[in-house]
């Protein structure tokens, strides 16, 4: 069994010693990783540096969480809205935590929630008007921001790499459903 350990480099810059994240350690140790462990690696970490700034944002801007401007850009593609079950499906989360957001957003005024005309045992949610303009500043700051953070690549390297995460996706897609 192979020990792990944190890596620690020296930075000349700053002379302290500071811990590397994981695909750096890979990069700098390339022999104790395979390139499929490497490309993750690096994927982890952009997703990580992308989310973590666009948290940050949207917590200074609008004092939201991502959670709940997830939710709301759920809701905003449904003005009829959509069942808690259907919202937790898109989100890819569960039940419970939707709840909670949803709690929220009803006391804030954002959201509406009603029984289902079809179920009494269903709850449908939607934004509300201020919701919905309230949302719609965000989202389109949130663009920007996005814009801005892809700013170094190319419109011909985000084709690419469109190209190779859709390729990814269906390998990723492919190896799951192998299991099932």
């Amino acid at each position: 069994m192979k020990r792990r350990f944190n890596y620690v480099k020296f930075n000349h810059q700053h002379g302290y010693d500071m811990i590397l994240d994981s695909e750096t350690k890979a990069v700098e140790l390339p022999g104790d990783h395979g390139d499929e462990l490497r490309l993750w690696l690096r994927l982890l970490t952009c997703t990580t540096l992308i989310e973590g700034e666009v948290r940050g944002r949207l917590r200074e801007r609008f004092d939201v969480t991502l959670p709940r401007f997830d939710l709301m850009a759920q809701l905003d593609k449904v003005p009829d809205g959509m069942t808690l079950s259907d919202v937790s499906k898109r989100m890819m989360v569960s039940n419970g935590n939707v709840t909670g957001l949803v709690e929220r957003l009803v006391e804030s005024g954002h959201l509406d929630r009603r029984t289902s005309a079809n179920d009494r045992r269903v709850q449908v949610i939607r934004l509300t008007k201020a919701g919905r303009a309230e949302f719609r500043k965000m989202a389109a700051e949130h663009e920007s921001w996005i814009a801005d953070i892809f700013a170094g690549l190319s419109p011909k390297d985000v084709r690419e790499l469109m190209r190779l995460l859709a390729k990814t996706k269906a390998s990723a897609q492919k190896s799951a459903q192998s299991r099932a």
